[in-house]
């Protein structure tokens, strides 16, 4: 019967082939000929991703050398097309002026039990092999995945989403929106009230309420020049972490603004005293006594994993460069920490503001 489908297919009777093809692998569910002829016809139907399945489980489970050699050529055609196929969608995502801003894609947590099945279905949409798609899924924090032009973005990651992959997706100009108030202390804790100061140096007050807030907080590391000894014992100077720098962003998504504390920066003698602290009390004292306080006035704030996502975003540096860190810490040398801290607050705060259930 296997000669009769060749036939067929010569003649390009693909209905017949395809009646073909059914009874054998209705008898011989692996016939690998059969299972050839099945990925043809689904190539010549304009089904390549199944055509493509096929041919690779084939070169996967196959030696016969003919075989082999046509699922490879098949293959081969049907990812051609499929790159074509998804450069034209790309093409037309972006072809709207307003779909060319820059924007981010990020890749959402997968539960590590359900990482083995999501790769696959990740491999399948983003065309790359089931191995690297593993390694790109997070299962912890957030993940950058990629940055570019939004139209392009959004044509990703709605067919992630309608894969079942959580994922969402930014514009620089919707982060660049967000209002950052740079904290001077509290002025009252009920209602919270905080005295700040913009960019100009211009000083205000913000009143909220603690069930609007979300927090974010994150320690970013302070570098300095050291002087060392190398194997020889020869002087040298190195780039080392010497402390941290504590920052607590509360997030107020009706108003679309951040409200961030750092403790650098924090006049702790200043405003609502948290505790009876004495004046000599040092700063990280001071900090944890502040931070305690907001722990329990937001006891069920969400916890964010800002260290695994700053471990895909460190490296950006075009991107990062492009965003205002609004955060003022004495730096001897350029960092990326400051801006990437800055974008995953405002991200965690995006994706609050437009969370939907994922389709």
């Amino acid at each position: 019967m296997i000669e009769q489908i060749a036939a067929a297919m010569k003649c390009q009777e693909y209905r017949l082939a395809a009646q073909l093809v059914k009874q054998v692998l209705q008898e011989s569910l692996q016939n690998p000929w059969a299972q050839l002829y099945l990925g043809q016809l689904h190539e010549v139907s304009h089904k390549f991703a199944s055509a493509q399945s096929v041919y690779r489980q084939l070169l996967q489970q196959t030696t016969n050398p003919k075989i082999v050699f046509q699922a490879r050529q098949g293959l081969q055609r049907v990812e051609e097309k499929l790159c074509q196929q998804r450069q034209d969608a790309i093409a037309q995502a972006t072809a709207d002026p307003s779909n060319m801003q820059m924007g981010v894609l990020i890749l959402e947590p997968i539960p590590p039990e359900s990482r083995t099945a999501a790769a696959q279905t990740f491999a399948k949409v983003m065309q790359i092999d089931p191995y690297t798609a593993r390694l790109k899924l997070p299962t912890r924090g957030w993940r950058l995945y990629k940055s570019g032009k939004i139209g392009e973005l959004r044509y990703l990651g709605e067919n992630l989403r309608a894969a079942g992959i959580p994922c969402f997706w930014a514009t620089l100009a919707e982060i660049e929106k967000i209002q950052v108030f740079q904290v001077n202390y509290f002025h009252s804790a009920t209602p919270p009230t905080v005295v700040y100061h913009n960019e100009q140096g211009q000083q205000g007050s913000l009143t909220f309420d603690w069930l609007e807030s979300q927090r974010v907080t994150a320690q970013l590391p302070i570098f300095e020049q050291v002087v060392d000894r190398d194997v020889r014992g020869k002087l040298q100077h190195k780039t080392q972490t010497q402390d941290y720098a504590q920052l607590c962003d509360l997030h107020l998504p009706e108003r679309l603004c951040i409200v961030r504390l750092c403790d650098r920066s924090y006049q702790f003698q200043q405003g609502f005293k948290f505790i009876n602290q004495p004046n000599n009390q040092t700063v990280r004292l001071n900090w944890n006594c502040l931070s305690h306080f907001l722990a329990q006035k937001k006891p069920q704030a969400d916890v964010w994993d800002f260290l695994s996502f700053a471990d895909t975003v460190l490296d950006q540096v075009e991107l990062l460069g492009r965003l205002k860190s609004h955060i003022n810490l004495f730096r001897r040398t350029e960092t990326t920490w400051d801006a990437a801290f800055h974008l995953y607050s405002e991200l965690v705060l995006i994706r609050t503001v437009n969370k939907k259930p994922l389709a």
